[in-house]
């Protein structure tokens, strides 16, 4: 078999990239285990170190295979083999790549806190009175708050009742305009009675007259 530089086959080569690619992903995972932990401060730092430098020969020997695939009989086979470890490696250096830049931005960020609380304890009375400032414009601002909610309560309370009002008053004008229209109504069905009995009188006396008339002339006529 075609030996690496080291006296590896390609075989040995891709055993203990593997191996050590377990140990990455490992080291990686303890990493993100520690990294909101107190009690470990400093550890966090030497494995981020080992976990750099596993990648770092990891790529080295992806690289060793690389050179090593142009001899073998099933070049695809290896090669694809090779580039899946390449990727974890990639995957895993770019974790740990985040995991660093968010431990630098928490080492910032505390280092940040430090300088204000050290400012703070320099002038805690000056920042007493403006905390106490603050507080009293804050009621100041509740107490109008509240006034408002009670003006607005009262106000609202003025309307409902007007509202009220003003419906009770339509009610009775609106019976009111029911009363006048019934009333009209009554007066106009009294007025045509009147008339229609007018009118039946006057029929009647033209019916007798009639009948009268034609009683004289049937006698006249028998004669």
């Amino acid at each position: 078999m075609v030996m690496d530089g080291s006296g590896g086959t390609l075989s040995e080569i891709y055993q203990s990239a593997k191996k050590i690619l377990l140990r990455t992903r490992d080291g990686l995972e303890r990493l993100e285990r520690l990294e909101y932990s107190t009690s470990t401060a400093g550890m966090d730092t030497e494995l981020a170190f080992a976990v750099k430098k596993d990648i770092t020969q990891i790529q080295s020997l992806c690289a060793e295979m690389d050179r090593l695939i142009a001899a073998k009989p099933q070049r695809d086979l290896w090669k694809r083999k090779v580039e899946q470890i390449a990727e974890e490696a990639e995957s895993l250096r770019e974790s740990l790549d985040k995991y660093n830049f968010r431990n630098q931005k928490r080492m910032t960020e505390a280092r940040e806190r430090a300088e204000l609380l050290g400012r703070a304890n320099g002038d805690s009375a000056h920042i007493l009175r403006i905390f106490d400032e603050e507080a009293q414009a804050m009621q100041s601002v509740r107490n109008s708050s509240r006034e408002l909610e009670n003006a607005n309560a009262l106000g609202e309370s003025i309307l409902s009742s007007i509202h009220g009002q003003r419906e009770r008053l339509k009610g009775a004008q609106r019976k009111a305009l029911d009363i006048i229209n019934t009333v009209g109504i009554s007066t106009t069905v009294l007025r045509l009675i009147e008339r229609r009995h007018r009118v039946d009188q006057w029929i009647k006396y033209a019916g007798m007259l009639f009948t009268i008339i034609f009683l004289f002339a049937f006698i006249f006529w028998r004669r």
